[in-house]
């Protein structure tokens, strides 16, 4: 089968390998969609897992039920499915605690065991969720769709929480976008999305959000007017001044997702937040696929603009450090492309 295979560290090509074998409690998923993600570059480059090279990459996708091992009957071939990428221990006194994303010995699909980057892949029973009739190409935005919904749930806002009246993210990538459609879906009167991308800029007015340029007069003109303030980009000068963008209440939330040289500097006025609830929650890290909570908003014209690729034209973005696409808003991995 085709795959992309990262060989070692920083080392990323086209590879055909031999089918994936079953085993006992797993599924065979012919994979129809796999969305590309930073952490992929991270992961080639060894800056996050364990380094577990040869590896498939890959972690957010989508595609069909193949075959399943004996003892499987949650699911049958023919079913089409997301994958919840995440392999907590379980024994662990995180995982004893239910916080599974902090897990002392997390794996994960497409960081630790081969992904989606390919054909066909072997994942547990358990890893699986029916989808329905969603289509392949918004299923596997589940995965990051899921890091949003969990992230505003450990703030506290949203479905029997709080809603925000005026609300900002700093970052209209895919994540931020996700987020900020969450946060209308929520019901928040408002929702504003920052970047230094006008391309993206233009993509999020289309999708009815507020757009403002980070730095700019027009966002410094609305400073402390916003109730909720999340950080998607990942980047000091936003969370750093915080206080400039918030008023006395204001609840935070930060992936704190920043690369490994950056330093965050977090204003004395974040007392007024009363830093209680100035939730810093990873976005990377928390998972929660149930009931198909994560498809709700992963429908129609309300997902970023995707663009499906073959792997020939995945793989030389892999030995790149950044992801810039100016013509998509996200890249997945299609086999049949």
């Amino acid at each position: 089968m085709k795959a992309i295979r990262f060989a070692a560290a920083g080392v990323a090509g086209l590879a055909e390998l031999d089918m994936p074998q079953l085993t006992a409690g797993h599924a065979l998923v012919r994979v129809r969609a796999a969305g590309l993600c930073h952490t992929d570059i991270d992961v080639l480059h060894g800056r996050y897992g364990t380094g577990a090279f040869p590896l498939v990459p890959g972690h957010e996708y989508a595609g069909t039920i193949e075959a399943v091992a004996e003892d499987v009957t949650s699911v049958k071939p023919g079913d089409r499915v997301a994958v919840d990428p995440n392999i907590p221990c379980g024994q662990c006194p995180a995982c004893a605690k239910g916080l599974t994303n902090l897990c002392s010995a997390l794996k994960a699909y497409g960081v630790t065991e081969n992904g989606g980057f390919a054909e066909y892949g072997v994942v547990a029973a358990d890893h699986v969720h029916r989808i329905g009739d969603l289509a392949f190409e918004t299923a596997a935005l589940a995965e990051p769709l899921a890091c949003v919904l969990n992230g505003l749930g450990a703030a506290g806002v949203g479905a029997g929480g709080h809603v925000p009246g005026n609300a900002l993210i700093f970052g209209a990538g895919p994540i931020g976008l996700l987020m900020a459609l969450s946060l209308k879906a929520s019901g928040a009167a408002k929702v504003a999305v920052a970047d230094i991308s006008e391309q993206r800029l233009a993509f999020a007015a289309s999708l009815g959000l507020v757009p403002l340029v980070s730095g700019s007069q027009d966002l410094a003109a609305q400073a402390r007017g916003f109730d909720f303030v999340v950080d998607v980009a990942g980047l000091p000068p936003p969370l750093s001044k915080n206080g400039s963008t918030s008023s006395s209440g204001t609840r935070w939330l930060t992936s704190l997702a920043m690369v490994p040289s950056s330093r965050l500097s977090i204003s004395s006025a974040c007392g007024m937040l009363r830093f209680s609830e100035c939730d810093p929650a990873s976005l990377i890290w928390r998972r929660k696929i149930s009931n198909g909570a994560t498809a709700i908003l992963a429908s129609g014209a309300q997902t970023p603009k995707i663009s499906a690729v073959p792997p020939s034209a995945v793989k030389p973005i892999m030995p790149s450090t950044t992801l810039a696409m100016p013509v998509a808003m996200k890249v997945q991995f299609s086999a049949e492309s």
